[in-house]
């Protein structure tokens, strides 16, 4: 009898192993095709550009055309993938269904990884974002709070842009002095506004104030150590305005957390 539940139990821990592994791989293939073609498209090797095939792009197979292997990010995020989807459906959140979550991780890791290596938070990804935050947020905290938070959202990051554009320009204008190039970098991009608006909705009002109060300190803590690495390399004064943190990726985190280890956070932030 035990040995007939033990089995149960393993095929039955089988299912989020598959799904986790089909959100990777799912994944991978968005952040490896829509910042360069903003579309559904097929995956081309970035090495030489010659398009995979799709039994060798599935597997992780190094390209047949030039030999070289797929980057450790692929890997990495099946991994994580499979431990989340294994955690959330033996630890389900009061108010998400599995198939909610299916889709909500899928979008965290798409933005997550794309902000990440290509500091882009692309129009599509924000369109589906917006009407999947709406249905969380309905979900777990009903209309109103999720309206509010979008809102909040929204203007709190306003604000913050606000005064990165003005960063932005006083950076330009020392890169002149010093000689150095201008280039288009900003402290906070308009595509950072709209992920707070999303997040925003996810979370609802007052949560909304959390969660970014969260991902600026995880991004700021970043931040603080690359500067530290700077002045212990003494090349602090040559790159201290070339270096920009993505704070997308924080942000993400920081909702992640909020909607699956409420428990965690309790802990570490009581009250």
């Amino acid at each position: 009898m035990l040995s007939y539940i033990i089995e149960d139990m393993n095929a039955f821990i089988l299912i989020p192993i598959v799904i986790g592994l089909a959100v990777g791989l799912a994944v991978n293939y968005l952040a490896d095709v829509l910042p360069h073609t903003r579309k559904f498209s097929q995956p081309v090797c970035l090495h030489c550009g010659k398009p995979y095939h799709l039994r060798d792009y599935l597997l992780m197979r190094a390209c047949t055309q030039c030999g070289n292997k797929r980057g450790a990010r692929g890997w990495i995020l099946l991994l994580i993938m499979v431990a989340v989807h294994v955690y959330i459906w033996l630890n389900p959140p009061a108010r998400l269904n599995y198939v909610v979550s299916i889709l909500l991780t899928s979008y965290l890791a798409t933005v997550f990884v794309i902000d990440l290596e290509h500091r882009l938070i692309l129009h599509p990804t924000s369109l589906f974002g917006s009407i999947l935050g709406l249905g969380v947020g309905w979900l777990t905290h009903g209309l109103v709070p999720t309206l509010l938070g979008g809102l909040a959202g929204f203007l709190i990051m306003l604000t913050f842009y606000l005064f990165g554009m003005l960063f932005t320009r006083i950076r330009a204008r020392r890169l002149q002095r010093a000689g150095q190039p201008v280039d288009d970098e900003e402290a906070l991009g308009a595509g950072d506004v709209i992920l707070a608006t999303i997040i925003g909705l996810m979370l609802g009002w007052p949560l909304i104030w959390f969660g970014l109060l969260a991902g600026i300190l995880l991004g700021g803590s970043v931040s603080l150590l690359l500067v530290l690495w700077l002045a212990v390399t003494r090349r602090y004064k040559e790159n201290a305005l070339m270096i920009f943190v993505p704070y997308g990726p924080y942000f993400i985190i920081s909702t992640f957390l909020i909607l699956y280890f409420p428990a965690l956070l309790a802990k570490l932030v009581p009250g």
